[in-house]
């Protein structure tokens, strides 16, 4: 997965936010779009759109953006320092069995996860299905565990620990059905799990998900209008070819795209966009 970008009210405050909470480096701020990541990768992209609204309650958009850190150590100064300087943002925390994730919301109300994932060995598969689950996670504890005085430190400053990525996108959808028939039948991810009619979990390359849908605020959203909140997902496949074939897989099921020659840009059926790039 790409960055994700956010349209945003407030642009400051965002910066602030997802600088000096969630620990991500400030990698260019040109007039009205900011960019953090970690290194060299962007993460979050936040479009100052003063003249937009919020979207209304049960809208379709953004369920979470999910980062994916590479160690305990780094995923507890973040959470550390999120908790720490904002904390009535934060809103749960659960051992996954493939992951340890905690959530917050951000100032404009975007769901944010940060978490790491356990060793793919330690991951267990049914049938083509991974299995996940909803375990109470102790934040407290994680801490004390995985909390070192370095990280601590670090956390305190605001600055992180080890590297990060876009580990999934989490979307807010009006059906599964229609979901699943876009991003499975059209796009191409594999069905990793799902939960009847209220949650979808797709991926490629055997992870656990790249992206999820889910209804439980959602069921019926129809298409988005423009609000504040989610701008764009982006999603990156190895080369040119890869990038050449979906542009054909689209075209053969109907869906407009738009090809600039690096990217191919195309609305889900509730107005997300979503940008497909080559790696190389």
């Amino acid at each position: 997965m790409g960055a994700v970008t956010l349209r945003v009210g407030d642009l400051d405050g965002m910066i602030r936010y997802y600088r000096e909470g969630v620990t991500l480096e400030l990698l260019r701020h040109d007039g009205p779009v900011a960019v953090l990541g970690r290194g060299t990768t962007p993460i979050v992209i936040l479009e100052f759109a003063p003249e937009l609204k919020h979207a209304a309650p049960r809208s379709a958009g953004l369920f979470h953006t999910a980062i994916l850190f590479n160690s305990r150590e780094a995923l507890a100064t973040a959470v550390y320092s999120v908790a720490a300087k904002y904390p009535a943002a934060f809103t749960g925390s659960a051992d996954h069995l493939v992951s340890e994730a905690f959530y917050f919301n951000d100032p404009e109300g975007n769901g944010v996860e940060l978490y790491f994932d356990r060793d793919r060995s330690q991951w267990s598969w049914t049938h083509g299905s991974i299995e996940m689950a909803t375990v109470f996670l102790d934040p407290n504890e994680y801490l004390r565990a995985n909390l070192t005085e370095t990280a601590a430190d670090a956390a305190a400053a605001g600055t992180g620990l080890g590297s990060a990525i876009v580990g999934h996108v989490h979307l807010s959808v009006g059906d599964i059905a229609s979901a699943r028939e876009f991003y499975v039948d059209r796009l191409g991810f594999e069905t990793t799990a799902s939960m009847g009619s209220s949650a979808l979990f797709v991926s490629a390359g055997g992870y656990h998900h790249h992206m999820a849908m889910n209804t439980w605020n959602s069921a019926g959203a129809g298409k988005r209008g423009l609000a504040l909140g989610l701008g764009k997902v982006e999603i990156v496949v190895p080369g040119a070819d890869d990038l050449g074939e979906l542009g054909e897989r689209m075209s053969h099921f109907g869906v407009p795209t738009r090809d600039n020659g690096r990217s191919i840009a195309f609305d889900d059926p509730w107005s997300n966009l979503v940008e497909v790039r080559a790696a190389r």
